[in-house]
């Protein structure tokens, strides 16, 4: 059966494309976010501008994020998303000529940094359009039936470029430094852009084309909510990303306690991308669909536990453990939500419901960065990061007390369903 077969998504030859597109437009975005991390927090070696960072961006991906998902929902996937791939490759330039000393000569390091947060936030603004996007086009090339194992082979391709950008862009920073480190960004955007041209146009599944905007967002909004399931997957997800944000530290970690420059960077940049990958790569042959709940329970209390080793640890190998620990728990976690959200979310409405579970989820890792920077700011970053991971695990007691209908949530009937119904 196409359930047990763990290969059952690698089996459909758009799906290989979609997967490369993914990994190309990964891989450089997260070697881009580090590189800006490193540069602004070189430009002013103040952990406050790392949140700022996060801030920029999540004003314009919150505000835009339920409009977005109406769009995404009423227009074809391919295009929309090739549109978004062309839009972000104009950040890249411009990123690629901030930190170039023939344009940028004579101009004061505000003057730099200011025009790197102006484009944090246009890339804070195709947020909104990417995740529904992406999310909305994988659902329309792999059956039901097999939503799961595209769901770990979908979050395994991220975690494997979450893992060679990071690593490859800080090494990248050191042998050719940040300017070049930016053109390899901008190659690995446009190659995304030309592998996505060999994915054929999707049908619009959405019965009310042209529906008004409020009525569409109104209807979206009510979905999630009254789908327990969904609600609470994204609000476990909002509170450990929000809370838990080290990885937004790292430069600080990396520069100021650990003392390991821009190699020792990278690599603990990539090592909870490494743990996510090893245990998503698992998943593919042992299903975590049953009891589904109290897994991601345990998976996200795992995953505050790590955080907290982090942030008292002044030993780079210690610390480098707790992050790939925090990896392997937020695979799992990640695989799970992503089950959840592509059983219980109908067709017509993915658009919306990825562009709420942006709201709670993607608009917290940029508002978790601020936390971050604000907490250690205040308290200092080993405090900050210790405080976040706390209010995770505290946040995974409530939940498991408070709510014993998601604890015993289970998936199998729901793939069952779909099985049948294909």
């Amino acid at each position: 059966m196409a359930k047990k077969d763990p290969y059952a998504a690698l089996r459909i030859k758009e799906f290989n494309i979609f997967l490369l597109v993914r990994f190309a437009l990964v891989f450089g975005w997260t070697m881009q976010f580090i590189v800006i991390e490193w540069e602004v927090y070189s430009l002013t070696k103040d952990p406050l501008s790392l949140g700022v960072i996060g801030l920029m961006e999540i004003i314009p991906a919150f505000t835009m994020a339920l409009f977005a998902g109406h769009i995404v929902d009423q227009k074809e996937k391919r295009n929309l998303l090739a549109l978004c791939i062309a839009a972000f490759s104009l950040i890249s330039l411009g990123l690629f000529l901030l930190t170039w000393d023939v344009v940028v000569a004579g101009w004061e390091n505000k003057t730099i940094l200011y025009a790197i947060y102006a484009l944090v936030f246009f890339g804070g603004f195709l947020r909104s359009f990417f995740g529904p996007t992406i999310f909305s086009l994988v659902a329309l090339i792999v059956p039901k039936k097999i939503y799961p194992n595209a769901a770990t082979w979908n979050s395994s391709t991220w975690q494997m470029a979450a893992v060679l950008g990071p690593a490859f862009g800080g090494f990248a920073i050191g042998w050719m430094g940040v300017h070049w480190a930016l053109c390899i960004v901008f190659g690995l955007i446009m190659l995304s852009f030309f592998i996505l041209l060999f994915i054929e146009k999707k049908p619009v599944l959405n019965p009310k084309i042209g529906e008004p905007v409020v009525e569409s967002l109104k209807e979206g909004v009510r979905f999630v909510f009254k789908t327990k399931a969904i609600l609470g997957a994204m609000t476990l997800d909002m509170v450990a990303v929000l809370f838990g944000g080290a990885i937004a530290l790292l430069p600080v970690f990396a520069q100021d306690i650990l003392k390991v420059g821009s190699e020792g960077f990278g690599v603990l940049r990539a090592a909870p991308a490494v743990g996510a990958f090893i245990t998503m790569l698992v998943t593919a042959y042992i299903p975590i669909s049953k009891n589904a709940g109290m897994k991601l329970l345990v998976a996200i209390f795992g995953f505050g536990l790590s955080i907290v080793v982090f942030g008292l640890s002044s030993v780079f190998w210690i610390s480098l453990l707790a992050l790939f620990f925090s990896g392997i728990t937020d695979g799992v976690s990640m695989v799970i939500r992503q089950t959840i959200l592509q059983i219980k979310t109908p067709d017509h409405m993915r658009g919306r419901v990825s562009s709420v579970n942006s709201m709670f989820v993607g608009s917290s890792n940029e508002l978790g960065a601020f936390e971050s920077g604000v907490t250690a700011k205040l308290m200092g970053a080993a405090t900050a990061v210790v405080f976040g991971g706390t209010m995770t695990l505290i946040t995974v007691i409530t939940t498991a007390i408070v709510s014993p209908t998601f604890r015993k949530l289970d998936l199998t009937k729901d793939l069952e369903a779909h099985e049948k119904a294909e």
